[in-house]
């Protein structure tokens, strides 16, 4: 569950004061560091996109199966297995290869996970999936995973996250990963809007500002640049409050972000 946005504090500045007797020089006040309002921002909101929201997916053709060398969290490595693979296309003229691991029954099974996780995929705009060649899915209760050209997906973590209605928030913070943090990450312009901007959006982000910072403010400027009448108006404050700045840098991107305008 989400924490509840603190009251984001002011910045003090400190006073530059003349040399002056102690006697008669203010108290200077202490700075009071603003602390993130968020501890992820996979969880600000279930509304940012939705099964209602179109999709790029066109189809889903299996192609048997194959050996793939794939990354599955239960194990922390690489395995290599004899995939089910399918061939997802994309009307914005994409397309990538779900390898499916075969623990699922057959691919029958294995296409109606591909399938659902596809669909949502398509949900994603462009920008995001350009880079992504594959989508790996296992069973298990493990996060989601994003980079290597790649979105990694476990199933029961996947029905966890399409139960408390953030599959698509989740998919659009992995897909960073994937698309944009090579290219934006360690930008120097993204570096220089981290400097400016109050605090951090979470404490994920700051925890890890190389790292996360970039997929943890893309899913709330997402919110706040194409979904503001689906979210609270504190939230939509709290957002533009806190990130200015990459809220700004994003804008100014020109990212292709078909199918949401």
């Amino acid at each position: 569950m989400p924490r509840p946005a603190r009251t984001l504090l002011p910045l003090l500045a400190l006073l530059a004061i003349a040399s002056c007797d102690s006697d008669d020089s203010p108290n200077q006040p202490t700075p009071t560091p603003v602390e993130p309002p968020f501890w992820g921002t996979i969880f600000i909101s279930p509304d940012i996109l939705t099964d209602d929201d179109p999709t790029t997916f066109e189809g889903l053709t299996y192609v048997g199966q194959g050996s793939r060398s794939m990354y599955d969290r239960r194990l922390a490595d690489f395995v290599t297995v004899e995939a089910f693979l399918f061939d997802a296309t994309f009307d914005d003229g994409l397309a990538a290869e779900v390898q499916v691991n075969p623990e699922f029954e057959d691919h029958e099974v294995a296409q109606v996970e591909a399938e659902k996780y596809a669909e949502a995929i398509g949900r994603l705009p462009t920008v995001l999936r350009e880079d992504v060649e594959t989508v790996w899915i296992h069973q298990g209760d493990q996060l989601f995973g994003g980079g290597n050209n790649n979105i990694l997906i476990h199933t029961e973590q996947g029905e966890q996250y399409i139960e408390d209605g953030i599959l698509h928030e989740t998919l659009l913070h992995e897909a960073v990963h994937t698309s944009l943090d090579a290219a934006h990450a360690n930008h120097p312009t993204w570096r220089a809007a981290q400097e400016a901007d109050p605090t951090f959006i979470s404490d994920y982000a700051e925890e890890f500002p190389l790292r996360e910072d970039l997929a943890e403010s893309f899913v709330p400027w997402f919110a706040v640049r194409y979904r503001a009448d689906r979210i609270p108006q504190s939230l939509y404050d709290t957002i533009v409050e806190t990130i200015p700045n990459r809220i700004e840098y994003f804008n100014s991107r020109g990212f292709d972000m078909y199918p949401v305008d």
